[in-house]
């Protein structure tokens, strides 16, 4: 069952992407030690938009619209046919509802149908398990750490390096 679609990101999300960077969760699992401001955002996506090596998604809810997050595949190397992804989910409310995997895998159609990538790799903290199991679960493979790489609320964590192949892709959408 379909609960969210993908769209790019407008002026009007602005204000969402800015409450989403508040959370203090949200921050630590994604490693970001920065609160951005409005004026930030708005710079930011402004110069994303020009960026032909960068797709940014709103990820919402298809019955209320609500955007409860946002998504990039970014670093796209066209020679290469590879990228790199990131998703985050705007507030612990959203946490726990498969929205994750669900962007995941529409991020992932994405890259392997339109973008005709090759692969998407991606890198999460070890004190996330919580996506760590989201990413397995649309079919991201393990493919090695940095030990203690990250230094963040008085602790060190691992990055923990994944991606799909096309390959691989192709196999679990059938």
């Amino acid at each position: 069952m379909t609960r969210l679609f993908l769209r790019p990101i407008e002026e009007k999300d602005y204000p969402g992407i800015h409450r989403g960077c508040q959370h203090a969760e949200t921050l630590y699992m994604t490693g970001t030690r920065k609160t951005f401001t409005l004026e930030e955002i708005r710079s930011a996506y402004t110069r994303f938009l020009q960026d032909d090596s960068r797709r940014d998604f709103a990820i919402c809810l298809l019955d209320t619209k609500e955007m409860i997050g946002d998504a990039a595949i970014v670093d796209i190397d066209p020679i290469n046919h590879t990228a790199s992804f990131r998703i985050a989910l705007h507030g612990p409310e959203h946490f726990h509802k498969g929205y994750g995997t669900e962007a995941v895998r529409m991020v992932q159609t994405f890259a392997f149908e339109t973008l005709e990538l090759n692969r998407l790799e991606l890198e999460v903290f070890s004190h996330n398990p919580r996506a760590f199991r989201s990413y397995e679960k649309a079919g991201f493979q393990y493919e090695g750490k940095r030990r203690q790489a990250l230094y963040f609320n008085g602790a060190y964590s691992d990055v923990i390096m994944m991606g799909i192949l096309r390959e691989e892709y192709d196999r679990i959408k059938s």
